[in-house]
């Protein structure tokens, strides 16, 4: 062998590890690679789990190989290599017997005597598993230069841990997949409303179905539980579920971000990427937020959910996909469609099983079999033997709006479970919150529904219909800034207004200073 073709190969094996396989396919290229390398007839990597040795990858041996399990007991070779740091080399003329004999493929009788060597595989100063090499011939292995060797074995260790945290990161991904929310949703899709039996019935149906999903409702009702059951309930369960907040993808990178891009591809691009849409092969894709999905992408977002194949960025290969699409949105797309900001033909593909996901305001009693389950939630979190909620807490949480729905009903019982658990109040049995605790004023839990009650109940008084306006527009808007967190582009959306005309409304309604338009603009841009 010359230098050449060793440099040649270690380059090969090196670029390899950048490239995107699965695990079976890397072990059999690096296979491949030490067969040209060094000189042998098969060679076999093999893991060790539980006292024996699985074959991952051979070269050279009979296919059942890979069926086999080889008990370290059994085996006094592998015995022997695996109690070496170094690389161990058994004499032709061994008297102990070849794990292999009769399983190298060759066109003469099975031989049983051949030249065999194995070098044990450490990772992070683990043992891993084996590497050996076998020969037909006799004094194969004499020639064999040991700094190319040990440097082949480096690789092969870079190799293995490379594979093997691809594998740790896929199986952390869907165990994260199957177990996210696994109680939350249990908790969150409680409920005895007709709302909600609804919801679970609706549920039911699509799930097991491959049918595509799109979830509605407010922000905070818990769309992406939602989604999580669908998958949960599906055929797709024992596969993975990927997660995509469209909302936060860039419009110069979503494509890469779905469909993944190949090197070279952009500016930035130094190595091939992987899609989410590949990612989420065999399983479920979930697109939250897909009323933010630029038009540019929501056009190869339907040609994908047409085909069923998506082409990375800078590639003309089409790759086969099998992935169920779920979406989610608090937009109206509908409206949206109406108003040119999403397309008509994409919305119908997303929208074949459309699931209204009901407020938390329409759900009755629900709100306390919920406060119930946070609460529970927060007593072991903080160490309290338990809350309870006196009749007042419990009519206030029953007449609150709920702007932002379970999420804001989950906040607040934390915030009310932390005021109360003072020194002196863990001393006790139980905890009881009022509504003191739950920051829920008098004004804020009126239904925004219902006009005040002095307007109903005084009909000969005088009314001054702008100013009643005005006050419910206020009240409206300091709910869902509220909900926003401040952020004033959001709150635009959410009342779909206009910005510029947000802010007109807002300097007229005296809710901000009287500040330059265009300044303003530039500070709603900063809120998007």
């Amino acid at each position: 062998m010359t230098t050449n073709l060793f440099f040649t190969s270690l380059i090969s094996i090196v670029a390899d590890l950048s490239m995107q396989m699965s695990a079976a396919q890397r072990y059999q290229r690096l296979l491949q690679h030490l067969c040209r390398i060094f000189p042998c007839d098969a060679s076999a990597l093999l893991k060790f789990e539980k006292h024996s040795l699985i074959p991952l990858a051979v070269n050279g041996l009979s296919e059942d190989t890979l069926g086999r399990r080889f008990v370290i007991s059994e085996h006094p070779r592998l015995a022997k290599i695996l109690a070496s740091n170094e690389a161990v080399r058994f004499a032709a003329d061994s008297d102990l017997p070849d794990p292999y004999d009769g399983l190298i493929e060759s066109e003469g009788d099975q031989l049983l005597v051949h030249d065999c060597m194995g070098v044990t595989l450490f990772i992070d100063g683990e043992i891993w598993g084996l590497l050996t090499l076998d020969a037909l011939t006799p004094g194969t292995f004499d020639h064999i230069n040991p700094m190319e060797f040990s440097t082949f074995i480096s690789l092969t260790a870079a190799t293995v841990k490379a594979a093997e945290l691809i594998i740790s990161l896929e199986q952390r991904v869907r165990y994260a997949t199957q177990n996210l929310f696994k109680e939350n949703v249990a908790q969150d899709m409680m409920g005895e409303s007709d709302c909600m039996k609804k919801l679970r019935n609706d549920i039911s149906i699509v799930a097991p179905s491959d049918l595509a999903v799109l979830i509605l409702g407010e922000t905070g009702v818990g769309k992406e539980l939602v989604a999580q059951r669908i998958h949960m309930e599906s055929n797709r369960a024992d596969q993975v579920m990927v997660y995509v907040n469209c909302a936060a993808l860039p419009e110069s990178i979503a494509e890469s971000e779905l469909f993944g891009h190949v090197k070279g591809a952009f500016s930035g691009a130094i190595a091939d990427r992987t899609g989410k849409f590949e990612l989420a092969d065999g399983g479920t894709l979930f697109l939250d937020e897909i009323g933010e999905l630029p038009l540019s992408i929501q056009a190869k977002l339907l040609r994908t959910l047409q085909n069923g194949d998506i082409q990375r960025v800078g590639s003309d290969r089409q790759i086969k996909v099998n992935v169920r699409v779920i979406a989610a949105t608090n937009r109206n797309l509908q409206q949206e469609v109406s108003a040119g900001l999403f397309r008509p033909d994409l919305y119908h593909r997303l929208a074949v099983y459309p699931i209204q996901v009901p407020a938390l305001r329409e759900r009755g009693k629900d709100v306390l079999l919920l406060t119930g389950a946070f609460l529970e939630k927060n007593q072991q979190r903080l160490g309290i033997k338990k809350f309870r909620l006196d009749q007042e807490a419990k009519q206030a949480l029953l007449a609150y709006h709920w702007p932002g729905n379970i999420r804001e009903l989950e906040h607040l019982l934390s915030r009310a479970a932390l005021k109360s658990a003072t020194a002196e109040n863990r001393q006790a049995d139980f905890i009881t919150l009022s509504s003191a605790y739950l920051d829920i004023t008098l004004d804020q839990s009126k239904s925004l529904s219902n006009p005040p009650s002095d307007t109903v109940t005084n009909p000969s008084m005088p009314i001054d219909f702008k100013n009643a306006v005005d006050d419910f527009q206020r009240q409206l808007i300091q709910q869902q800034l509220a909900v926003q967190q401040g952020n004033m582009a959001a709150t635009a959306r959410m009342l779909g207004m206009d910005r510029g005309n947000f802010h007109r409304l807002l300097k007229r309604l005296e809710l901000i200073p009287d500040v330059k338009g265009d300044i303003y603009e530039r500070l709603l841009e900063q809120n998007a």
